[in-house]
């Protein structure tokens, strides 16, 4: 178990306005609409293992509320998201917390492949995956940065709406990976932006992002907030049925066009580039953690 200060992870009755790492609160009319807030600012909203199973709570107990038909996924602070959490005093990887994501075993015993093995497909692939079948519309409410681990969360979700300072990435090249562990870039960006991004490292632009098809509006800061309200509260005018057929029906196709199955064999190389790193005995981060990433978040070129 790690000896790291974390706040504790939050369970379905724990969650509130003002909670840690997640806030959760629910608006709109007649209370329909579920905001879900990435609540980490002093980290830039990285995720560590007790950020994801709060998520997973907060989603969980939107989906269990039949008043809310529809989710805001959102962040506090400058940042949507740095990405996974990779050397805050926080970073909780050998903390344990039941699986819920994955039937799979524990990785706080385990060591090398096995640990990474187990921890990731639990954490980031199984709990992507699960959010992804979310049965109610999720919005994705994105400012400032988007990047590696902060794309994953927006790829999750049904809509994507950017305020005009988003910007996104996905450098993990750079530490010999592929790419996040949640590979859908090909699918949200279309073939050769996807090798654009990876094979260079720079970030895009919302309004990029827009052009090619990845974000759905782009808007200025100070107006995000009331658009996405304007358009959960179109889809919460619908008949939840409606909606969750609507979303089944795409998702379907999604996978039909081979999301999920090109998804699992990304995964695979994903690992190779972790057990190639671990045999090289090299610097597997490629320059970036925490510390690192302080300044050049602030500039537009954090992980």
């Amino acid at each position: 178990m790690s000896d790291a200060v974390i706040p504790p992870a939050l369970g379905l009755d724990d969650l509130g306005p003002e909670s840690t790492p997640v806030a959760y609160e629910v608006g709109g009319p007649d209370n329909a609409v579920a905001y879900v807030t990435l609540n980490r600012p002093e980290y830039r909203n990285a995720q560590n293992s007790v950020m994801t199973y709060s998520l997973d709570a907060a989603f969980r107990k939107a989906v269990d509320d039949p008043a809310v038909k529809a989710i805001v996924l959102r962040a506090n602070g400058k940042h949507f998201s740095a990405g996974h959490d990779i050397g805050t005093p926080e970073r909780d990887f050998d903390t344990h917390y039941d699986n819920v994501a994955a039937l799979h075993w524990d990785h706080t015993d385990k060591s090398g492949a096995d640990q990474r093995l187990a921890r990731e497909t639990e954490v980031y692939m199984g709990m992507c995956r699960r959010w992804r079948e979310i049965p109610k519309p999720v919005i994705a409410q994105v400012h400032g940065a988007c990047i590696a681990g902060g794309l994953m969360l927006a790829w999750i979700c049904d809509f994507i709406v950017a305020s005009d300072d988003a910007f996104f990435s996905d450098p993990v090249a750079r530490m010999g990976i592929p790419g996040v562990e949640y590979f859908a870039h090909a699918y949200a960006l279309g073939t050769r932006r996807a090798k654009e991004i990876l094979f260079t490292g720079e970030r895009f632009t919302a309004a990029q992002a827009a052009d090619w098809g990845m974000v759905n509006h782009v808007v200025p800061r100070d107006e995000l907030p009331a658009t996405v309200d304007a358009i959960a509260e179109k889809m919460v005018a619908m008949p939840l049925q409606g909606l969750f057929l609507s979303k089944k029906a795409v998702n379907i196709c999604e996978d039909q066009m081979g999301l999920r199955n090109s998804m699992d064999s990304v995964f695979g190389w994903h690992h190779f580039a972790h057990a190639a790193n671990a045999e090289s005995g090299g610097d597997s981060l490629g320059g970036m953690d925490a510390k690192s990433m302080k300044a050049s978040s602030a500039n537009g070129s954090g992980s």
